[in-house]
């Protein structure tokens, strides 16, 4: 498994396409773990367990992946005696899914958009290289900031606006959101929301800043959909 470049190399849903033994194993872990969780709740309710695909390219990728998954959780649950709720989803890091995101649709019940992966594979640049030009491209204002601490929004944000469009139109209700460091970052919290975005994550220390940044966002969303109504003017009673 020795690569030149593992940032797009074997890794992700090509690593369990190869080894389908990996995404077994996985998936067995979160379902045993939703079932145990289910026995140790007090309310005795199992948890609904969501597998995430990552790293998906094409709809094949995740059709074989998605029965390799439904086969493990028939298996647990036959072992165990017990059912089991569970949503299958990817992650979309690749501008190729955002792009085929209403055929993925078909096949999957979330997205979620793995916006570090995103970044690097739309601008074509590793985030772990990029402080050694960013700077320069910051002072000549090719760029206006760092793309991996607050999302690309004409770039990258236009990639997840088509996901999302594609996805919904393929999939009504298909639950989307992001995954990384931008999902603490107020600005793309609000991007997200604009998109319609159902959910953020992030890193621990920054959930209470996206917790905040999420309802400004909420806020400003409901205020901009009334503005239009308060300015409407009522039409004139009567003739000239």
């Amino acid at each position: 498994l020795q690569e030149a470049n593992p940032m797009l190399g074997h890794r992700g849903c090509r690593l369990a396409i190869t080894y389908p033994e990996i995404c077994e194993m996985q998936a067995r872990a979160v379902f045993e773990a939703a079932l145990e969780a289910g026995r140790r709740s007090k309310s005795g309710k199992t948890p609904v367990a969501e597998v995430m695909v990552p790293l998906v390219a094409t709809v094949q990728e995740i059709e074989i992946l998605k029965a390799v998954i439904e086969r493990t959780a028939e298996s647990v649950q036959q072992e165990q005696g017990a059912k089991l709720a569970y949503r299958i989803g990817t992650m979309i890091e690749l501008p190729r899914a955002a792009l085929q995101a209403g055929a993925i649709a078909k096949t999957t019940e979330f997205f979620s958009f793995g916006t570090n992966d995103l970044t690097q594979t739309t601008w074509g640049l590793s985030r772990d290289d990029a402080g050694g030009f960013l700077p320069e491209y910051k002072a000549k204002d090719i760029v206006s900031g760092d793309p991996f601490v607050s999302l690309d929004q004409e770039g990258v944000g236009e990639l997840i606006r088509i996901a999302a469009e594609r996805g919904r139109a393929a999939r009504p209700g298909l639950k989307l959101g992001i995954c990384g460091e931008h999902g603490g970052d107020p600005a793309s919290i609000d991007f997200c929301e604009r998109v319609g975005l159902d959910y953020v994550s992030c890193s621990p220390f920054r959930v209470p800043i996206a917790r905040l940044a999420a309802a400004q966002a909420a806020v400003r969303a409901a205020e901009e959909r009334k503005a239009p109504e308060a300015t409407r003017t009522s039409p004139p009673v009567g003739g000239a």
